[in-house]
């Protein structure tokens, strides 16, 4: 059996949140063997080249998920004066109202591979709906802290549920060769509902803004009915007719499925034979080199301060003295293309340097907002100093979105051998999702401190980004797993 079919062996791996299209849009697996003929090839290409009206429903049906996700991630910028004022909250409560998301967070991704293993990928998408559903009630609702912090926790456990099974759904119903695209497309949508939700919260007050929320939810519940459960899940369960009628209705009546339904079939005996290794085995000499690139971009990637701008972004541009409304829409009008055109880059130009690119816009964009404080604190420009932080914002968020966003997750799921994945990623998500929760809490007391030092902090840290990309980080596009794997272990034998 070719090494690819062991290879989607990852798509039952737990907390791999983001890895599964990069490694569909870098290689094209599809569980074909080296050793497959031409005629095999051109073959598998007919069956797996068109997108069927089946494929883009429940694609769009999934994204509403993601859509989620981003809503509950760019609330917390908007709704911050309307919830202090009427709530009566000080901002180190506001502060665990905002971060307490990301605790959530982690309880929903730390379960996740099991629920979407259990009961099955639509039902996870379901049962993570109904947190999102409460929660946003919740906090529409509340009359007191607590309750509007008990509507956030259990919003973001739907949100870690949603972020694993989303796009693991999409990977494992997609043709091989739109699987990459369409995954993106989660993505997208996550920024999508960041940026949307900054722009209604411009003109909405927080409790409306929090019963607008429920809608994608109710959305994808009642889509969730017209569309079929995933077909690898099914065959993972042993319902071998149902995989294939599942199958036959995404692919389209009249189409051959027969190769697929093989390597599908491949795809569990396979899952059933790989022993996975646990996290303890990841700190062996060998993996080192890819631990350090793993972890080091993800800490990298939320110490530069995306989740202080992202959740606090009206905080931001109301200290600097600019409209917060205005300063929002335009982060919208940034955010949603530089993602687009990161996605239509990261297979052409490659990973280093979109990450050259990325780290430097974010370095320069930190930097201008706090020579932006810091010429206010000195009554120096005061026309300017409003102007100076909102372009430094907007850089920032459009370099990180063309790059750091999405690269550190695709590169993650392309130098870490399979049967290391699953430890793999789950180290890696709690990574990240700690340093969102420690950047995302601290933030209001290092404004309150310094709002100068903190973004020249977020520069000096995006500077630091540079050289460990320059340095470390291995550029992966057009080499195949193996290649890449055997090099960053050749390199650890060195070390």
């Amino acid at each position: 059996m070719g090494r690819e079919s062991i290879e989607e062996g990852k798509l039952s791996n737990p907390l791999l949140v983001k890895n599964i299209d990069s490694e569909s849009q870098v290689y094209g697996y599809g569980g074909r063997g080296e050793n497959s003929g031409a005629g095999n090839e051109q073959q598998s290409e007919t069956f797996s080249s068109s997108a069927t009206t089946m494929v883009v429903l429940s694609t769009l049906v999934a994204v509403s998920g993601s859509y989620v996700f981003g809503s509950a991630v760019g609330y917390s910028s908007p709704a911050r004066s309307g919830v202090m004022d009427d709530l009566g909250l000080t901002v180190a409560e506001y502060s665990v109202f905002g971060s307490i998301l990301t605790i959530g967070a982690m309880i929903g991704a730390v379960v996740s591979g099991r629920i979407a293993d259990y009961i099955g990928r639509r039902g996870a998408m379901a049962f993570s709906e109904i947190f999102c559903i409460l929660g946003w009630l919740a906090i529409a609702f509340s009359k007191v802290a607590w309750w509007a912090d008990l509507g956030r926790l259990l919003v973001g456990c739907g949100m870690g549920l949603l972020s694993y099974v989303v796009p693991i759904y999409i990977a494992e119903i997609t043709p091989k060769n739109l699987r990459g695209g369409f995954t993106t497309v989660h993505q997208l949508m996550i920024c999508c509902g960041v940026s949307l939700t900054y722009l209604i919260g411009a003109f909405l007050n927080w409790r409306a803004l929090a019963l607008i929320g429920t809608v994608p939810c109710v959305i994808q519940i009642l889509g969730l009915f017209f569309i079929p459960e995933s077909p690898r899940w099914l065959a993972k369960i042993g319902q071998e007719k149902k995989c294939e009628d599942a199958l036959q209705n995404l692919r389209g009546k009249n189409a051959d499925i027969s190769q697929e339904k093989s390597e599908i079939r491949d795809y569990t005996e396979t899952l059933k034979r790989l022993s996975e290794a646990s996290i303890l085995d990841l700190f062996q000499r060998r993996y080192a080199y890819s631990l350090i690139v793993g972890v080091g971009l993800m800490v990298l990637q939320q110490f530069g301060g995306v989740n202080g701008i992202a959740f606090y972004a009206s905080t931001i541009f109301i200290s600097a003295g600019f409209s917060d409304s205005i300063g929002t829409i335009a982060m919208v009008a940034v955010q949603i293309p530089m993602t687009g055109l990161g996605v239509i880059l990261m297979d052409k130009s490659g990973r280093r340097p979109l990450l050259l690119v990325s780290s430097t816009g974010t370095c320069l964009g930190c930097l201008l907002v706090g020579l932006s404080f810091l010429l206010q604190n000195l009554q120096q420009w005061k026309q300017v100093t409003p102007i100076l932080a909102l372009v430094g914002v907007l850089v920032f968020t459009g370099s990180f979105s063309l790059g750091m966003g999405g690269i550190p997750w695709v590169i993650m799921s392309e130098i870490f051998p399979i049967n290391m994945k699953g430890s793999a990623g789950s180290l890696v998500t709690l990574v990240s999702w700690l340093g969102s929760w420690i950047v995302s809490y601290a933030f209001n007391f290092l404004m309150d401190w310094n709002s100068a030092g903190t973004f020249f902090m977020f520069s000096c840290i995006s500077g630091v980004t540079i050289l460990f990309v320059a340095k470390l980080v291995p550029e992966t596009k057009g080499r195949t797993l193996e290649e890449i794997q055997t090099s960053m272990n050749r390199f650890s034998e060195k070390r």
